[in-house]
């Protein structure tokens, strides 16, 4: 089989650096129009305009830098919070009556974009590092705070601390997503192998279980060591010790999960009554409908691979000369195949008997098949009367959807 990676990308935070992308412009702006209006209060406008005109060269230039945690470095966050503090002392010589008034600073509300990009790179301690020498150069340049000056910083500091907290809280959240996803991932490769493993190699071992022991001597023995490795196999595939394939990692840009897809996804349909129409002869009629029933060609191939397995418990359990009946039903929304014999039928509590012993024909080459495709596999036996299997798949399915993002 083909197979391919597949990248699951989460991100609670990545949106967060998108805001404040578009925050620091907007602030840059406010920041410009308030000089503008109150220049005529201004001592030396000129350095209210040279350093605007350097904030508005920072702001755009260093856009790409708070794009996301991996571009937004230690370095970069100390240069940006030295201009954001620079601004704050600046103030006073542009306009030696700010020490005593509450209006804004040269950069005004821009300085609080610097202070959240530390809370969205390190979490709430740098935040709180951050928002204090914030208020702290605030003071300094007042020189006598006010109530106001005092409830800015305040509020600063808080906020930003409270959203370092949080981004703090999603990490970690998208850490136990990815585990979660990977745990996923190594159940669904374990389950793909034994259902390969079930209809090849067990088959195979217990057939020569069987045939050495009818045909005795030498056989008999070769027949008893089949049968010790096929415990031994269904032990090992029961246990779990298949590697996963998928792995998480905590990258800048959230929580990653890759994974190595089967060809099941691809996008091209086969149909389905090919696939099912080799299982006919005398002991097994196969009923279709006249057009095509197709499926993605991975869901064809799952869905024909779960008939066959049908069928095996067929020969296997009902005996060599029942009776089986394959019917396709071709819904708008659904494919139905439907497996029916005329043998003694199953023992109430016989599945779960086998599934406990290692033997997982029905709950990994049916159940397990079907449940991967989006679909389900119903099981009606009653003792005496056969037993009838129906499979059914949606037609947009796992199997058919793209890879996801």
């Amino acid at each position: 089989m083909a197979a391919r990676e597949r990248v699951v990308r989460m991100s609670v935070e990545q949106p967060l650096w998108r805001a404040l992308t578009a925050y620091r412009v907007l602030t840059l702006i406010y920041a410009a129009l308030l000089a503008g209006l109150g220049r005529e209060k201004f001592e030396r406008p000129w350095v209210a305009v040279v350093f605007l005109a350097f904030l508005a060269v920072w702001t755009l230039v260093t856009l790409p830098r708070v794009a996301n945690a991996a571009s937004c470095t230690k370095r970069f966050l100390g240069m940006d919070l030295t201009v954001a503090l620079a601004g704050i002392m600046l103030t006073p010589l542009a306009d030696f009556d700010a020490q005593h008034m509450d209006g804004p600073t040269l950069p005004s509300i821009w300085t609080a974009g610097s202070v959240l990009a530390f809370a969205l790179k390190g979490g709430w301690r740098w935040a709180a590092f951050a928002s204090t020498l914030v208020a702290a150069a605030n003071i300094v340049e007042r020189g006598e705070p006010s109530k106001d000056t005092f409830h800015n910083v305040v509020l600063v500091w808080v906020a930003s601390i409270a959203i370092g907290y949080v981004v703090e809280v999603a990490r970690a959240s998208e850490r136990t997503l990815a585990r979660a996803l990977e745990i996923e991932a190594a159940t669904r490769e374990r389950e793909r192998l034994a259902r390969d493993i079930h209809d090849s190699v067990l088959q195979v071992l217990a057939m020569v279980q069987r045939r050495g022991t009818a045909l005795g001597g030498e056989a008999a023995e070769l027949g008893r060591m089949a049968g010790e490795q096929e415990v031994a196999l269904r032990t090992l595939v029961s246990s779990g010790l298949v590697p996963p394939t998928r792995v998480s990692e905590d990258s800048a840009e959230g929580a990653v999960v890759r994974a190595v897809d089967a060809d099941a996804t691809e996008s091209a349909e086969s149909d389905l009554r090919a696939l099912l129409a080799v299982h006919a002869g005398s002991r097994v009629s196969f009923a279709e409908p006249g057009a095509p029933v197709l499926l993605a060609a991975g869901a064809a191939r799952e869905l024909a691979a779960a008939v066959s397995a049908a069928l095996d418990n067929v020969r296997v359990h009902a005996g060599p000369d029942a009776q089986a009946w394959i019917l396709v039903e071709d819904e708008p929304d659904a494919v139905i195949v439907t497996v029916r014999d005329d043998g003694p039928g199953i023992p109430e509590g016989r599945l779960d008997q086998a599934e406990g012993e290692g033997r997982l024909g029905v709950a990994l080459s049916i159940r397990g098949r079907l449940r991967d495709l989006g679909g389900t596999a119903e099981l009606i036996s009653v003792p005496g009367q056969g037993t009838e299997v129906e499979l059914k798949v949606p037609k947009v399915s796992r199997g058919k959807a793209g890879p996801a993002r």
